[in-house]
Formats: C-alpha cells, structure tokens, sequence
C-alpha cells in the first residue's frame, strides 16, 4: 500500500500530512457529547456514507453515484443540517459552521475520532473495527498504518487534547501552555506544531508587556503601567501577573459593589462603556495552601448584580469584573474591597418580656458556632447561651442592654475564623403583674359584677378577643389590644346585650406593656315578658308569658317565701303553646322565676329582673246567710251573714269583705251597685278567722239579693267563694 500510508504525499495539497493529535475545534466537547446521545461511535457516522463508504485519507468524501465519490463541504453539510433527523440535524449544522471557520476542521474531527476508536481496540481485531466504522476499504491500511503511527493518548492527555481549541479561543495561554504540555512533541502534527509555536511566542509578549509595566510602576508612571498590563491581560486573560497588577492599581477605589450576604455574595457594577458588552467576573482568593487563586464566577456575562456562592467561609476574597469585547479584555477591571467571608446572622429580631429578652435569628448554613456576649446596663459583660435559631436572656433588670453576636467558621486547614460581629441593644421594661383570677357574678338589673386578685399596681382591663383569647400570662403590647369591654352599667356592674354569649378576659397593663389573664364567659340570656302566675284552687298556678324570640327552651322555677323547697321545670315553645303552663306550687306563698335555658355550659348566667313573679299564699274568703231561732215571746229571726277565712299557706294581709244588697234577684255587679249593708275589716277577719254579723231587717223593699265583695290593696290576692245565689235573695 505504498503511497497510501500516512507521511506519503498523494499530490493534494496538505493531504496526509500529519496524524491528529487534537481536533483543534472550540466546544469538541459538547459537539462529542451530541454524538454520543445520538448513538454516534463517530462523527463520519452523521454524513450517511453508508457501510463501507467513508473516505479520509485524501479529504473526506462520502459516496455519490455508482462509483463517484463527493467532498464533504458547507453545501453538503447544510442540506444534511436540513434533511436530517433530530438527533443527526444538529451535529451536521454544527460540521457546517466549523466547516466555514476551517475547511479541515470536519476531516480533522473525523480522523482524530476514527485512530481514537482503532487504538482503544486490539491490534489484532482493528481490522474488523475499520470495516465497522464504514471506512472505505481501499483506505482501510492506510488507516490502520495511522493508528499505529500516531502516539496512543491516555484519558489525561485525551481531556487536554480536546481542550486546547476552548482555551485557544478564550486567550488562556497559561491553561493552553499546560494543556501543550501534555501532549506528546515529537512533530507528528503539524498544526498541533504551530499552536504550541504561537502560543510561545505570544507568552514572550506577555512577558514583555509584564516588564514594560513593571518598570513604569517603579518610576510611578501608572497610565503606563495600567495599559502594559492590560496588554498583557488581552493577550493572556489567565495571567495572575497581569491581573494581579491592574487590581493593585485600580483596587485603590473600588467600583465593584460586594455585599456579604447569607450563603452568597452579592455584587454589583455598571457597564460605563458607549456600547455596554460582557464582563467576566473573578473571585481572587487563597488556597487551603496559601497560595493565590483566581476562579470565574458564573453567570457574570452582563452587568451585575451578581451572586456569588461558591466563595469558602472563612476565608477573605476580593472580586475584579473584566469588560469584554469579542471575548477578549476591553479595558481596566473594577475592583471590590476586600471581603471577610463570614456572614453575620440575619434578621435579628429583640421582644422584652418580664426581665427577660428573647432574640430570634436566621443563622448562616456554613456557621459552625454562634456566641453571644451580654453586657447590662451596670457595664457588666457575660456570655450567653445561644441556640441555632437565637438565645433567651432571663433575670434582667430594667433598663439597656447590648449583645454582641458573633458567627465562627470553620477554614479547610483546620481554622476558626470569627466575623466581626452584629451589637444589637434591647431595653427591659417594668412589666405588670398578671392578673391571677376573674370571677363574675349576676346582679340584679340584668347585669354582672366583675372581681378578680392579682395585677396589683397595675391597670386591669376588660377586653373580648376576636378570634379568641391568648392564654394566660401571654406577653402584649398595650397598642395591640381590643377596645375595652363597652357594656352599659354602673361602676361596679355591667349590663351585657340579651340574648349574648361573650368571654371576658382580663388583661394587665402596665405603660405600653400588658399581660393576658384568665377568661369568664359570661351568658345573658333573653327576657321573658309578661310574666305573670295566677293561683288555682288545687295548689297549683297557672303561669303566663310571652315567648321570647329564637328561644327554644324555658327554665321555670318556683321558690316557697320564707322557707325552702320548690321546683324547676323546662318548658319547650311547642308544648307552652299547646297546653299552657301549670305548675304545682302548693299552698304556701311563693316566687316564680323564668329564663331561657343557658346554650353554654359552665357559663355565668345573667337573668333580666322582668322574668319574675309573686304567687300569693292560698287564700279564701266565704260566706252564706245564717237563720238564728225564733227569739222567745214569738219575735222574728234574725238574719245573719257569716264570712269565713280561710289560708292554709298563711296571709300576711286580708282585704276588707263588703256585703251590698241590691233589690230585686238580680245580683250586684260590684260594691257600688247596691246598698252597703255589712264592712268587716280585714284585720279583724285575719283575727278570728270566721265572724257572724247581723244584718239590717230591711235595708231595701223585698225582696232584694245580697252579695259581697272583697276590697283594698290585697283584693286579687285572695279568692272569694260565693254561695248559690237563690240562698242569697231575701223574701
């Protein structure tokens, strides 16, 4: 197979005239990483050469016709971008453009795959691996003979090869220098040969243009120097040197905003430039060894605000934003201070209690530790026992006090850094004492008196807590509480609304400063009106009311006068309407009380004084007309009425009994409509219980009809038992 083996020249130019040690193409990463999520083992695989079809030795040409063969050019790989699959459609316009940037580039990536593919396979089996990978068998040795030639590279050396472009094109001579020297030079790759001479030679320049600044710094010439090392830092953008010495220079007035923030660093700048473009942004810093270093903070392509989270806690860093044009350096850097990388606790928040301060934090992840130190209002300094999210400081005294609150950090070699700490100050207020217990008690009028211990030396407000009451001893702000309770009373009792349920809650207060306290829950229940009870003959009453509105149960209860006993009874609205209310008194006097049935249990409960009513002592009053006998001698009888009392129950007070008569037998309709013809008072009644009066002979023609009537104030209180009335008409 001579003239087809690498080193031979088959009269192209260029053509085999060296074995790829690098494709040489910025972003060969990303391009490998498509093809390998395509399923692609190589490049050559996307152009549809078919089996058997690929050409590489002199060019790369993929099939066309019977016999023919076609270069693989910008037309072609534009069409293929076009007519493609998904997965092939991308790497073919990626080819096309490398194509228009270096017409070798796609035969380069190629070939420099294909020797890749046949030196990771044993000698003996590389000859079926050509055939796989679609060479054209008539380039099939030649082929083989490159993958014997070229140096093998291992993993390292294959990462540097594939990095060399980016770096290339980034202006990283430092990093491009290092990758070079990975890679073997012994000259086998012309191009290779070239990139490894230019980079040298533009490093010496970067030299140069270090010295030429140097000297004009040391004779205090700094528009000079600047703009030496900014020539060396377009050159090399990766040179610590120049860099380094423009943030010397321009660091003395920093431009770049760096505020220090939990878990980042937030910067800040503004492109100044006629025509705002991108920025690089470095993080200056040491290493665990001491040493500087320099790293690129992502997502830095435009003008800030940035943030930075990859910088170590503990340690200092300093920032620089490098305006770019075309990827290279477009002027001076702006500089930041130099920043401590240990954050102070965030949002501290101070609440005063009684003696006491309470501090809540957010705490920074990276903290391995946080103090705190307490100094009181005597100048007295103390440590604190904080926790992760704050600390609690009991048994203080009124008056300031400050608190040093303080992060550490811990370095990678081993180091506690402390940052410089947050002083918060706190004032402890006088406090009121807690109001211990409330009580409330059911007066009359319809109202509640209110008492509670405790509070002493303190105002005790009464207050109804929307949504409901915080316990007992909770810390307040007088600013914070509810209007005072604003029933209607007197000074020492108030009326609450009928037909409310509300708790009450006493609160302490003290200045701005209040503590909650316990809760009464108080319940005033509806009126009943027109209450009233009349006695029946059997020792029972007869009540009357008017049904209270949206009340469903009534609680009625009697209570004897002067002696115990009596009785409750609950009533429904459908049951009072339908048979009335009778309840079984006895004889005696007594109290009847109505009210509806509390709807809260344990509630005090506040009655209107109209839901009540006197039942008198039973009580009646008789009388009947008595014959005497003939008088002797043959006089007539005497007519005499007898009036008899009778209480089992007692009776304090005894109405006056009048007897009337009226002529005729149609009896009188009230003590006025007749004549008057008998007055027993009632005391005298009460007396003796039963009494026998005579009556006038003739107080009207015959024949006329008697009839008594009870009268005075005490009148309804008592029944009058009437006899038949023909036993009433006198003849």
């Amino acid at each position: 197979m001579a003239g087809r083996e690498f080193g031979c020249h088959l009269g192209l130019p260029r053509a085999l005239s060296g074995l790829p040690l690098s494709p040489l193409v910025p972003g060969y990463g990303a391009l490998a990483a498509a093809q390998h999520a395509a399923g692609l083992r190589h490049l050559g695989e996307a152009l549809g050469a078919g089996t058997g079809g690929l050409r590489v030795l002199d060019g790369l040409f993929v099939p066309a016709g019977t016999h023919g063969r076609r270069r693989v050019d910008a037309p072609l790989l534009e069409g293929l971008a076009r007519s493609a699959g998904p997965a092939v459609a991308p790497l073919a316009a990626r080819l096309a453009e490398l194509h228009r940037a270096d017409p070798q580039a796609p035969r380069r990536i190629v070939l420099y795959q294909l020797i890749n593919l046949l030196q990771e396979r044993p000698e003996g089996d590389r000859g079926s691996a050509v055939r796989e990978a679609g060479v054209h068998p008539d380039e099939a040795a030649g082929l083989l003979a490159a993958a014997r030639l070229r140096p093998r590279l291992d993993r390292r050396q294959r990462d540097a090869a594939e990095s060399l472009a980016d770096a290339l094109a980034q202006a990283r001579l430092h990093r491009l220098r290092t990758l070079l020297d990975r890679l073997p030079t012994d000259g086998a790759d012309p191009a290779l040969t070239a990139v490894r001479e230019a980079t040298a030679e533009r490093l010496r320049a970067v030299q140069d243009d270090l010295r030429d600044g140097r000297r004009a710094e040391e004779r205090g010439d700094r528009e000079t120097a600047g703009a030496a090392y900014l020539r060396a830092l377009r050159t090399a953008c990766d040179d610590r040197r120049a860099l380094g010495a423009l943030v010397r220079l321009h660091g003395r007035r920093p431009a770049l905003g760096a505020e220090l923030r939990i878990g980042h660093i937030e910067l800040s700048w503004e492109d100044g430039r006629e025509t705002p473009g991108e920025w690089r942004l470095l993080r200056l810093f040491r290493d665990g060894r001491g040493k500087p270093a320099v790293r690129a903070v992502p997502g830095s392509a435009a003008a800030g605000p940035v943030r930075d989270t990859g910088a170590e806690p503990g340690g200092t860093v300093r920032y620089a934003a490098l305006p770019l044009r075309d990827g290279l350096v477009d002027g001076p850097p702006l500089v930041s201070r130099r920043l401590l990388v240990a954050p102070e606790v965030e949002h501290p928040v101070l609440t005063d209690g009684p003696a006491r301060i309470d501090c809540s934090w957010r705490r920074p992840d990276a903290a391995a530790e946080v103090t705190v130190e307490h100094t009181g209002p005597d100048g007295s300094t103390a440590p604190l026992t904080a926790r992760a999210d704050g600390f609690t400081a009991t048994g203080l005294p009124p008056g300031d006090h400050v608190f040093r609150v303080v992060c550490h950090y811990r370095t990678p070699d081993g180091r506690t850094v402390p940052s410089p700490g947050l002083r918060t100050t706190a004032t402890v207020h006088p406090w009121p004492e807690p109001v211990r217990v409330l009580t409330a008690r059911p007066v009359e009028g319809g109202a509640v008196r209110f008492a509670w211990t405790g509070a002493e030396g303190a105002e005790v407000r009464l207050v109804t807590w929307p949504g409901g009451a915080p316990e007992p001893g909770t810390e307040l702000r007088t600013d914070a509480l509810p209007p005072a309770l604003d029933w209607p009373g007197r000074a020492d009792a108030l009326c609450p609304p009928p037909g409310t349920y509300t708790e009450v809650a006493a609160v302490a207060v003290r200045g701005a400063r209040a503590l909650a306290g316990p809760v009464v829950g108080v319940e005033a229940v509806r009126p009943v009106p027109g209450l009233s009870a009349h006695r029946l003959p059997d020792g029972r009453a007869r009540i009357v009311l008017d049904w209270p509105e949206d009340v469903a149960h009534l609680v009625v209860g009697w209570t004897p006068l002067g002696s115990t006993g009596g009785g409750e009874r609950t009533v429904t609205a459908h049951a009072y309407r339908r048979g009335g209310l009778h309840l079984p008194v006895g004889p005696g006097a007594v109290r009847v009380r109505a009210a509806p049935v509390p709807r809260v249990p344990g509630a005090v409960i506040v009655v209107p004084d109209a839901a009540e009513a006197l039942v008198p002592a039973d009580a009646a009053v008789s009388y009947q007309l008595v014959r005497s006998p003939r008088r002797l001698l043959g006089r007539n009888r005497r007519t005499l009425l007898r009036v008899t009392l009778s209480a089992p129950g007692g009776l304090a007070e005894v109405p006056e009994f009048v007897c009337v008569a009226r002529g005729g037998t149609l009896r009188p309709r009230d003590a006025a409509d007749g004549t008057t013809v008998l007055r027993i008072p009632g005391p005298e009644l009460a007396r003796h219980g039963s009494l026998e009066r005579e009556l006038p002979a003739a107080p009207c023609p015959p024949p006329y009809t008697l009839r008594g009537f009870l009268l005075g104030e005490h009148a309804a209180s008592v029944r009058l038992e009437e006899p038949p009335l023909t036993s009433l008409v006198v003849r």
